[in-house]
């Protein structure tokens, strides 16, 4: 991909609509919506790293109530011809074919690599990645088990998605104490992470989100690691304009 003049691509993640309450996730989701309204202006392509809402599950025939905001907005911009790119996060790891159906947005499960302007990206929205937390992936396993997931169908969606949201704010799945707080090269699982998937390839980008903490680390010789933050304390993004990569806050 090559930008136009004066074209950005930019790059979001975790903004855990719904969470603690779709009242209380209102303000959040407006001001998200205010944001893509300005970088539309601009965009080249836009990047959404998971965790979009703080639950999704998809019935055959249903998807979670509310959103509808941002969703209009995603549609808009899709149809104007800005293409979006959507990675599933830990909360929104139950998405399938909804988004693409509906909003014409392609669904990555796992990491994929990107170029832009001859420079290299390796994107994704960064759980499960890297050494320890064994427990979220032993967690994972069961979750993404098309078994577990035949199981969960059977709820009405009005246990289902209850359920689903209270274990999520009940277990401070959103953002806990540890998020705020830079830990070290050396205990930062995506950044060992990173460093590791440098050791086969190069790039000049390794970008996340899951974090939750913004930060750009550099990983080695022209390579950064890049995590976005979120939309639930830090109200940070990514721009990539063709020559440099920097997160920013959006004020408004």
């Amino acid at each position: 991909m090559h930008l136009a003049n004066n074209k950005k691509i930019y790059f979001a993640s975790d903004q855990h609509f719904g969470a603690p309450t779709a009242a209380l996730s209102l303000p959040r989701e407006k001001r998200f919506v205010a944001w893509l309204d300005e970088v539309k202006e601009d965009a080249e392509a836009i990047f959404l790293l998971g965790d979009l809402f703080d639950f999704w599950f998809e019935y055959k025939m249903v998807v979670p109530k509310g959103f509808v905001r941002v969703l209009g907005k995603l549609a808009e911009i899709r149809d104007s011809g800005i293409p979006i790119y959507f990675f599933v996060g830990n909360h929104d790891l139950w998405m399938e074919d909804y988004f693409q159906k509906e909003l014409n947005i392609p669904v990555f499960h796992d990491n994929q690599e990107f170029t832009f302007c001859d420079k290299t990206f390796l994107i994704g929205h960064g759980d499960g990645k890297g050494p320890g937390d064994m427990g979220y992936k032993r967690m994972k396993k069961v979750f993404t088990n098309p078994f577990s997931k035949w199981l969960f169908r059977w709820l009405h969606p009005d246990i289902g998605v209850r359920l689903a949201q209270y274990l999520s704010v009940k277990n401070k799945l959103i953002s806990g104490d540890e998020d705020i707080t830079f830990l070290g090269e050396d205990k930062e699982w995506l950044i060992l992470y990173s460093k590791r998937k440098l050791e086969t390839k190069h790039y000049n980008y390794l970008i996340f989100g899951h974090r939750h903490l913004p930060m750009k680390v550099s990983v080695g010789e022209n390579s950064e690691y890049v995590n976005l933050g979120d939309w639930i304390s830090y109200f940070t993004y990514g721009v990539f304009d063709g020559e440099t990569f920097e997160i920013k806050k959006y004020e408004n």
